[in-house]
C-alpha cells in the first residue's frame, strides 16, 4: 500500500498499459483518476476497481478539457500526488516511399499532425495543468511514457518516434525546473509490449519482436506498470530527470 492517501492521474488509461496502470496503482491504495476516449472500457475499469477509481473521458489534446478535468480532480480528491502521461496514438508510414525511382506514397501531414498534438501537445497539456497544484501542496510525482524508439528510431515512425524523443528531452527540462518545488519528472522507455493493438498482430511480426528480445518474450503491460510504481514511491526520491529502459534488453535493428 504505497499510495495510500495518494491521488494518481493516469491518461489513456482504459486499455493496455494504462489500464494496468491503474489496476496497480489502485490495488497499492491510491485514489486514482484516469482518461480516455473510450467511455465504454473507461467506464467498466472505473466500476470494476471501485469508488476510489474515476473515469472520466478527455482528449489530451485538447488544453481547455484537461484544464477543467484536473480542476475536477483537485476540486473532488483534494490534490494530485502522481501524473502519469501514458495517452499515445500510432499512424505509421514512411516518410517517403518509391518505387522505380518515383514517389508512390508518403506520410500524410495529417497523420503526422495526429500523433504530434496526442503523443506530445497532450503530455504538455497535462502537465502543464498539473504542475500548478503540485506546487502549491508541495510536492509530486510526473511519470511520462516515452519509448525505445524514441531512443534508437524505428522504420516508418518519423511521427511517433519524434514525439517519444520529444518527451525525453521534456523529461529532463522539467526535471531542471519543477525539482526545486519537490517535483520529480522521470520517464520510462518500454519495448514490445503485449497490448491488446500488439496481440492482434500476425504471429510472424509478434516472433521478430520475440527474437530481438534478449530474454525471449514480449513484454506485459504489468511490467510497465510495475516500473511506474517503484519510479512513483518514495523509494526512488532521489530518482529525477532519467529514463528506465523496460525493454528485456531489446535491439531495434532496421
Amino acid at each position: 500500500m504505497r499510495f495510500q492517501d495518494k491521488v494518481c492521474v493516469v491518461t489513456g488509461g482504459a486499455a493496455g498499459i494504462g489500464r494496468a496502470t491503474a489496476v496497480k496503482f489502485a490495488a497499492e491504495g491510491a485514489t486514482v483518476a484516469f482518461c480516455d476516449l473510450n467511455e465504454a472500457e473507461g467506464q467498466a475499469l472505473a466500476a470494476e476497481l471501485g469508488e476510489k477509481v474515476h473515469f472520466t473521458a478527455v482528449n489530451v489534446a485538447d488544453r481547455q478539457a484537461v484544464q477543467s478535468w484536473l480542476e475536477e480532480v483537485v476540486a473532488r480528491d483534494g490534490r494530485i500526488d502522481i501524473l502519469i502521461n501514458n495517452a499515445g496514438i500510432t499512424r505509421d508510414a514512411q516518410l517517403v516511399k518509391v518505387k522505380d525511382g518515383e514517389l508512390v506514397k508518403q506520410m500524410g501531414e495529417d497523420a503526422f499532425d495526429l500523433v504530434i498534438n496526442v503523443n506530445l501537445k497532450g503530455v504538455f497539456n497535462c502537465t502543464q495543468a498539473a504542475a500548478p497544484f503540485m506546487i502549491k501542496q508541495g510536492g509530486g510525482v510526473i511519470l511520462n511514457a516515452s519509448s525505445v524508439v524514441g531512443l534508437d528510431g524505428n522504420f516508418g515512425q518519423t511521427n511517433y518516434v519524434a514525439t517519444k524523443a520529444a518527451v525525453v528531452g521534456m523529461t529532463k527540462t522539467w526535471a531542471r525546473e519543477l525539482g526545486r518545488y519537490g517535483i520529480r519528472v522521470n520517464a520510462i522507455a518500454p519495448g514490445f509490449i503485449a497490448t491488446e493493438m500488439v496481440a492482434k498482430m500476425p504471429e510472424k511480426v509478434l516472433a521478430g519482436m520475440r527474437s530481438h528480445t534478449p530474454v525471449g518474450r514480449l513484454g506485459q503491460p504489468e511490467d510497465i506498470a510495475n516500473a511506474y510504481a517503484f519510479l512513483a514511491s518514495d523509494e526512488a526520491s532521489f530518482i529525477s530527470g532519467t529514463v528506465l529502459r523496460v525493454d528485456g534488453g531489446i535491439v531495434i535493428g532496421t
